[in-house]
């Protein structure tokens, strides 16, 4: 089996050699995989071009890895426990024989559909396992596939399909969300009227909603398997083939095609996956997260099936229909490792401790966080409450870019601090550098977060645009990989992460462009100009604050934000809708004419009286404007 950390002295052991001998250490643990061709050289890499490539010229197949291996030791070993989105509903076990029979079947249909190695298909679908089933057929068959959380908006589906030239798009024609019925079929109609390489859709039947079926181009899922049962042989791919494009929000408006590959990806999300979790052969682990995202890629799907793992999909949402409903999924299937999002267990909390009772939780032996740092509050609740003062928190910090784990605890074996993500894992060589490019060495620091040496699961590029994964990770600081993260190393050597340094927003763990939000609320005829910023949200963790320079002369203040709100969730999706939105004058701008967002962002904060050096702005007098409209708001 992969290499299993046990002990304090084991983690810094492996991390000593990890950093003195990366080739020889991951060489180590890629061996454990079955490959069809073994690897020329472990890594070549240069992050001035940036090009990196792990396993050179390693021939093999992640679904092999996650799927055949296991069928001679597990064939009826649960692989996937789904839960419905109400729990009158029948939920569903699917065993590791059934679901390799399940994703050759799609993957014989996608071939059928002349789906070929290379071609990318987009996945808008909800919390199914026929979801996870789409991503390793394409997989299996060597096709790149993309998913795209289905509660985006037709305009961001269309952007993303037109940007990879996706030939399929896999949906269903609904989606259950708690109390309501989510149309998805018409999204995926809506946003093909502005594309023009989608060939082929297929839809499952998920609600009953009625459809529009083009004739042609549509298929039903249910109509498309049929007699395409039988095994599919694993197309060989190169290490370095793509494996899936996942889109992210950038500073600017156009969203970033993340580029994850076969090799690299697959060594690093299962070694991660069974060392921070401690995962042992017979343990439930439970991921709360959607596989629109990058935890949903790498913690429901590739980490835990490449393990040979039992886990928990999850339809619904934590408060539906009570706010019970993770503590009655726990107890159902005795979840032993939980993963959910800081901004579920704030949400939870508010609700107190009765929710919590009647239920025993006494399966759980690890709970996880991912997508922002956990503050201090929420950490202690969960500790208590949830984990009854006995199990682990392992408080997460990565990337879509990194494609898993960086810092984090390892379970039960690193000492943990709240609101601190601890120490690296082996592999990850990290770097504080002030904003100068100096290294800050020692402890007690804090600076711009940065990594000086590649690691396994790394992205390559941004899709068709190469020189874009140049200037946002590899330009700021020469030599060395930039997150995009600010952080605090303590003086124990523990590390705290403090939040983006760029204009990104961290709205419940999800990463929304400053410009793209922007962009939108501009698209509002109204709308003269505005700036977006993020402020403190006791339940998200950064909420979106819009200042907007409008025309209000036929319409009322309040009418015109409702409007404007709307704009934002058609075009995006009700996640990027702003929180609060002020109507001003003007905006700080400097002589050059950019906006000083710094400012913007402190009084988004209530933070209204050290506004540091003010001296480049063109007209300072529309700051006390701002912070004046900003009080009457907050009165």
């Amino acid at each position: 089996m992969n290499l299993k950390i046990q002990t304090l002295s084991g983690y810094f052991h492996e991390y000593q050699k990890s950093v003195l001998e990366p080739e020889k250490f991951w060489g180590r643990i890629a061996e454990t995989f079955h490959w069809k061709k073994k690897w020329d050289n472990v890594v070549d890499w240069n992050f001035e071009e940036p090009s990196v490539k792990w396993f050179v010229n390693g021939k093999m197949n992640i679904t092999e890895n996650m799927l055949d291996r296991h069928l001679f030791t597990s064939a009826d070993k649960t692989a996937i426990l789904w839960e419905p989105n109400d729990p009158n509903e029948a939920h569903r076990t699917i065993t590791y024989q059934e679901l390799y029979d399940l994703v050759c079947q799609f993957s014989n249909t996608l071939k059928a559909q002349g789906v070929e190695k290379g071609d990318r298909v987009i996945i808008y679908m909800p919390m199914v396992p026929e979801a996870a089933i789409a991503m390793m057929a394409c997989a299996r068959i060597g096709a790149v596939h993309s998913v795209v959380f289905a509660g985006f908006s037709s305009t961001a589906l269309a952007d993303r399909i037109n940007d990879c030239q996706a030939k399929m798009v896999i949906t269903s024609d609904g989606n259950f969300r708690g109390a309501k019925k989510i149309p998805v079929k018409s999204v995926v109609d809506e946003a093909l009227e502005n594309t023009t390489s989608v060939e082929k859709v297929i839809t499952l039947k998920r609600t009953g909603e009625e459809v529009t079926m083009k004739e042609g181009r549509d298929l039903w899922w249910h109509e498309a398997i049929q007699g395409n049962e039988g095994p599919c042989p694993a197309e060989a791919m190169d290490s370095e083939d793509m494996l899936f494009i996942l889109y992210t929000s950038g500073s600017t408006g156009k969203p970033k095609g993340v580029v994850h590959t076969c090799g690299g990806y697959m060594v690093y999300t299962h070694f991660t996956f069974t060392n921070v979790f401690q995962y042992q052969a017979d343990d439930i682990f439970w991921c709360s997260a959607d596989v629109g995202w990058i935890t949903g890629h790498s913690y429901i799907v590739y980490g835990p099936l490449l393990a040979g793992a039992s886990m928990v999909m999850f339809e619904g949402v934590p408060t539906y229909p009570g706010p019970d409903r993770f503590w009655q999924v726990i107890d159902k299937y005795k979840v032993n490792q939980f993963y959910t999002a800081p901004t579920a267990i704030r949400a939870l909390q508010a609700f107190g401790q009765e929710p919590l009772e009647g239920y025993s939780l006494s399966s759980l032996k690890v709970l996880g966080t991912v997508g922002e740092p956990i503050n201090e509050e929420a950490w202690h609740w969960y500790h208590a409450f949830v984990g009854k003062g006995k199990c682990p928190i392992v408080d997460t910090w990565w990337q879509t870019e990194t494609g898993g784990i960086m810092i984090s605890p390892i379970a039960g074996i690193t000492p943990t601090k709240p609101s601190y993500a601890t120490l690296p894992l082996p592999g990850i060589q990290l770097t504080i550098l002030d904003d100068q490019g100096n290294e800050l060495k020692g402890n007690s620091v804090e600076g711009n977060l940065c990594v000086k040496f590649p690691w396994p699961s790394m992205l390559r590029t941004t899709y068709g645009d190469h020189d874009r994964c140049k200037q946002v990770y590899f330009s700021m600081f020469k030599g060395y990989y930039f997150t995009g993260d600010g952080v605090k190393r303590d003086e124990d050597g523990y590390y705290r992460i403090l939040g983006r340094v760029d204009d990104v927003i961290n709205v419940s763990g999800h990463r929304m462009g400053t410009a793209e939000v922007e962009n939108a609320i501009n698209e509002h005829p109204k709308v003269v100009e505005s700036a977006v910023v993020g402020y403190d949200h006791e339940i998200k963790g950064q909420g979106i604050y819009a200042y907007v320079i409008a025309d209000t002369t036929d319409r009322t203040e309040e009418n015109l934000i409702k409007e404007i709100k709307l704009t934002v969730s058609n075009i995006i999706g009700p996640i990027a809708r702003p929180d609060k939105i002020q109507i001003v004058t003007g905006l700080p701008k400097t002589r050059s004419g950019k906006i000083m967002r710094r400012i913007l962002r402190k009084i988004a904060n209530g933070e209204v009286s050290n506004f540091g050096d003010t001296s480049t702005l063109l007209d300072p007098s529309v700051v006390d404007q701002i912070i004046e409209g900003a009080l009457q708001k907050a009165d």
